[in-house]
């Protein structure tokens, strides 16, 4: 699956999040990398910035928050779970997606977990 592909992969798992929870989302931007950093080679995705129950008054000028999903680990995994070729991808972006964003909104692994979103 090319860059592009996968890039409207992740753009389509946006656009499935209920508006009511995308207008929510606040100074966060999402990026697509081909990998992760070398010292965790599997992850699928990355939160990184201040979620929103942690903002206070102090919370003003700060560059947004990124989510970034990992291209290379999501293809491999999926083709390592036995494939499902291309929806087996898209299930799996959906979830990354899904995940961080819950990160965003400060819900911890443990939570997505129980929820399914592991």
């Amino acid at each position: 699956m090319t860059r592009e592909e996968f890039e409207e992969l992740v753009a389509e798992a946006l656009d499935r999040i209920p508006p009511e929870l995308t207008r929510l989302m606040d100074n966060v931007a999402v990026f697509v990398e081909d990998e992760p950093p070398a010292d965790d080679p599997e992850l699928l995705g990355l939160y990184e910035g201040t979620p929103l129950t942690e903002r206070g008054e102090w919370y003003a000028g700060v560059l947004p928050d990124r989510i970034t999903v990992y291209r290379g680990p999501t293809l491999r995994m999926v083709e390592r779970e036995g494939g499902g070729g291309r929806e087996g991808v898209v299930e799996e972006v959906e979830i990354t997606v899904v995940h961080e964003i819950a990160h965003h909104f400060g819900i911890d692994d443990e939570k997505l977990h129980a929820l399914g979103y592991g």
